[in-house]
């Protein structure tokens, strides 16, 4: 017999509508281990992690910090550059006039987790020409707590992807197959986040991808500090390869 009052806690857990959804890992081996949850909003980014080098185009080494050091700074972390919904939320990231940030004095910076070899083709095809920088080693997202796996949770429709599951996926194994180097341009697991520092070490907004369609919608966040709304019904014209 199960003990009564074992059983008027569950039954009290399960009607406990102060509780969250559950959620689950997709895939159907065990969750993996619990990582550090990273700092939060209204904290200073830890000095150690701000020392942590991203690299540009031409594999140049800059602090992470460096980047928001002078003024504050929309930090944009995607999942890998193969993927076909980091493409298309950084197309949309591509259509935000530079002098609406120089308005703000804000800096838009987009941080990928691929080879630098990958930088310039990217930005070609998406039309991508604020800062960019990857973290090949992934050593900024691990500290920062940046999720890897996916959870299901109910995101709602994206204002920014418009390609379904599937030809989005076909574009991008056909990238993948058709590029310089056969590879998935970062790990497939890693989920992205969006973040809102500086000047200095300040951390003043973040938010961490659940799954690959958890991204903070682009005015919600431009609102945050002070850019201007943009239109992104119309999409700019790109090479599809």
């Amino acid at each position: 017999m199960v003990d009564a009052n074992l059983g008027r806690q569950m039954q009290g857990a399960v009607a406990d509508p102060a509780l969250g959804p559950v959620t689950r890992q997709v895939s159907g081996r065990a969750a993996p281990a619990a990582v550090p949850s990273g700092p939060e909003r209204g904290q200073l980014l830890a000095a150690a992690v701000a020392e942590l080098p991203v690299l540009d185009a031409n594999a140049r080494q800059v602090p992470f910090g460096a980047l928001f050091r002078e003024r504050r700074a929309v930090v944009v972390f995607v999942r890998h550059f193969l993927c076909y919904i980091c493409k298309e939320y950084v197309e949309d990231l591509a259509k935000i006039p530079k002098s609406f940030l120089q308005e703000a004095d804000v800096t838009l910076i987009v941080i990928g987790q691929s080879s630098y070899h990958h930088i310039e083709p990217f930005c070609k095809l998406t039309g991508y020409s604020h800062e960019i920088y990857v973290d090949p080693e992934r050593e900024i997202y691990k500290k920062l707590g940046m999720k890897r796996g996916e959870e299901i949770a109910s995101s709602g429709k994206s204002p920014h992807i418009k390609s379904n599951i599937l030809s989005g996926s076909i574009r991008s194994l056909w990238r993948a197959v058709t590029g310089p180097l056969f590879d998935f341009q970062g790990d497939p697991a890693q989920q992205g986040g969006t973040l809102i520092l500086g000047p200095g070490n300040n951390i003043h907004f973040i938010h961490r991808d659940k799954n690959r369609l958890d991204h903070k919608p682009i005015n919600s966040v431009l609102q945050l500090v002070g850019v201007q709304h943009v239109d992104f019904t119309s999409r700019p014209s790109v090479i599809h390869v």
